[in-house]
């Protein structure tokens, strides 16, 4: 027993050493503060009480004037709803710390309904509540619209009528188009309630505007605020998709916005009872297939091609694009010797993929054992392989570029040789994406070989420059949100499997050739983001990675010394974004965990010090300059 403790004892101390090493004093002594004070990833209710509105904020907020105070009318159809339901909607509305608003409400129960005395009695003491019953009712695209035609306000709020709203959310909606006058779709952060109204759950923190993932899920729901013109240019709700005419509707304004902005605070709750769509999926099983035809029906009016299909759950969807011809792929392997890997890796590419027209490029590097070029003859045999020798000390980031010169293709794929095409369809599924004119790189959907997750996205900032979304986490997790099976945009993807078009490889000038080892992948991706293409992580190509066999640890004095000095590349060359915050992220989430967590209070401190030193240094930066 003695003798097994100090054998844990002394692998303690070992990692302790390489990860002083490795990340440096600051960071070591925080993660073992963090250990000793055992800080906790933090539950949303603790995060509510943390980071709640004080009574003085609203007060000030009351008493704000900004340069432009437009009115907001809220359009809220009424069918049936329970009276304590309303009331606390209404109550809500008479909270807000903003004052001009209307409240605009189109009743469709017919003579069954009683809501009428309960609305003429908050009426008669405030004149911007407005009701309408109408004769009969009409739907919830055709009351809703009822409810339009009410409004007075240059800017529409979409409000459920059994949804409450924080007192802030208007104030902090006409800051947003005071801060952006080119704004003319909002959407907030929004949570659950239970039916009492009282207990507030599953936060749903968005990411800025993702075209990608909202041709997934409709992520951006609730609280959305349109304006008028936008809303009256779309022609408003449309008959034929309830249960999906909000999506229906904030597809067709996205389109057509010259600018849709994102609010990163909770100001909508969205109660959850046993009929209603949050809380009981299959009580509108109408709503998803709603929601698919009006995905094909922005795909026609777009002008892209594709396939609807359901995704892993209800109201997920999964899009397959189609292109023009059988373009060709070329697939750059980089090599050294790790002839097994290598050969797991071709041969499921060339025996399982449904898409034909690839060529297969080993970029060998510095190979010294006899049957990696036993391999290589094999392998040669293949009409699609070829093997080409690059004799210098490795550079992932030079070996590919010297690849894509050798490659005949239009679109490059960037490949660990380490790594197991799963899918039939991967290549076809990543093809698709990258052939659309607006996208620039596609990445995969990767899984270690226990099944977990590796990659499903790269978030800035995790980890100091960059991490995988829901690393570790069971293949068969759906992540937060469902986040790590929907297709959609993020900041970056892995360089271990990532398409490209050969355009804007050359566009770009290629990889980064200073980055070696080390961020070279998130430095490509954010290069083309510069140039205005989106960067897409497609969660229906699946591959195995079994990580960093070929090369090794980081834990030699010299790759060391070679990891700080990428980063700290990084970390100046994209100082400015990271300080922001990644933008498919938010910035209520961790970044010390990879599972879209809360973001803890020692971690805000330590994010809002990390931004004074930051600013510091770039001010002392500058002044050295």
């Amino acid at each position: 027993m003695e003798q097994r403790r100090e054998r844990e004892n002394a692998n303690i101390f070992v990692k302790t050493i390489r990860y002083l090493r490795k990340n440096g004093l600051k960071k070591c002594v925080y993660k073992i503060y963090r250990k000793l004070f055992r800080l906790e990833k933090i539950g949303y209710e603790k995060w509510r009480r943390e980071t709640a509105i004080s009574g003085a904020e609203l007060e000030r907020q009351k008493n704000f004037v900004f340069p432009v105070m437009p009115k907001i009318s809220l359009a809220v159809p009424l069918y049936r709803t329970p009276e304590a339901y309303l009331r606390d909607m209404i109550v809500s509305l008479l909270s807000q710390t903003y004052g001009n608003w209307e409240l605009c409400l189109a009743d469709g129960s017919g003579e069954e309904g009683a809501l009428e005395a309960l609305v003429r009695k908050f009426g008669r003491g405030d004149v911007r509540i407005r009701y309408r019953k109408l004769e009969k009712n009409e739907g919830i695209a055709g009351n809703t619209n009822r409810a339009l035609a009410m409004a007075s306000g240059e800017w529409i709020g979409l409000l459920d009528h059994d949804d409450t709203l924080a007192p802030q959310a208007l104030f902090e909606v006409v800051r947003c188009l005071n801060n952006d006058p080119r704004a003319e779709l909002i959407y907030t952060d929004e949570d659950k309630t239970d039916g009492e109204g009282k207990r507030y759950r599953e936060p749903h923190f968005k990411p800025d505007f993702n075209p990608d993932l909202l041709r997934t899920v409709n992520y951006i729901c609730h609280f959305t605020v349109v304006k008028k013109d936008l809303l009256e240019r779309t022609g408003g709700f449309r008959e034929g998709y309830d249960g999906a005419q909000d999506y229906d509707l904030i597809l067709r304004c996205c389109e057509q916005a010259e600018r849709v902005c994102h609010i990163p605070k909770i100001l909508y709750h969205w109660r959850c009872h046993e009929n209603s769509t949050s809380a009981n999926p299959e009580s509108k099983r109408y709503a998803f297939e709603a929601g698919r035809r009006a995905l094909l029906s922005h795909y026609e009016r777009v002008g892209l091609k594709a396939e609807v299909f359901d995704g892993v759950s209800p109201g997920i969807y999964h899009s397959r694009f189609a292109f023009s011809g059988e373009p060709l792929v070329s697939i750059l392997i980089p090599n050294k010797d790790h002839a097994e890997d290598l050969k797991v890796c071709v041969r499921s590419i060339l025996d399982r993929s449904d898409y034909r027209n690839f060529e297969i490029l080993i970029l060998e590097n510095n190979s010294c054992q006899a049957e990696t070029f036993a391999c290589y003859e094999e392998l040669k045999r293949e009409e699609k392989v070829r093997v080409i020798a690059w004799n210098h000390p490795f550079n992932y980031s030079a070996v590919n570029n010297f690849g894509a010169k050798e490659a005949k293709g239009e679109y490059f794929l960037l490949l660990n040789n380490d790594t197991e095409m799963i899918n039939p369809e991967a290549l076809r599924e990543m093809l698709g994406y990258c052939a659309r004119e607006d996208v620039g790189v596609v990445g995969a959907k990767l899984f270690f070989g226990d099944d977990t997750i590796q990659h499903a996205g790269i978030v800035l900032g995790i980890g100091g420059v960059a991490g995988h979304a829901f690393a570790g986490q069971p293949r068969t997790d759906y992540g937060y949100m469902s986040r790590a099976w929907c297709t959609q945009d993020y900041s970056a993807v892995t360089g271990a499997c990532l398409m490209v078009k050969r355009s804007v490889f050359e566009a770009v000038h290629g990889l980064n050739e200073d980055l070696a080892y080390a961020f070279n992948d998130v430095d490509f991706c954010l290069r083309v983001r510069e140039l205005g293409y989106l960067v897409v992580y497609n969660s229906e190509a699946l591959l195995y990675h079994y990580e960093s066999k070929s090369r090794g640890r980081e834990d030699t004095p010299e790759k060391i010394a070679r990891f700080h000095r990428e980063t700290a590349y990084c970390l100046k060359r994209w100082g400015k974004i990271l300080k922001e915050g990644d933008p498919y992220y938010n910035p209520n989430l961790t970044l010390e965990w990879q599972d879209f967590s809360c973001k803890s209070r020692s971690e805000r401190r330590k994010m809002q010090m990390d931004r004074e030193d930051f600013g510091r240094a770039m001010e002392k930066m500058g002044r050295e300059k």
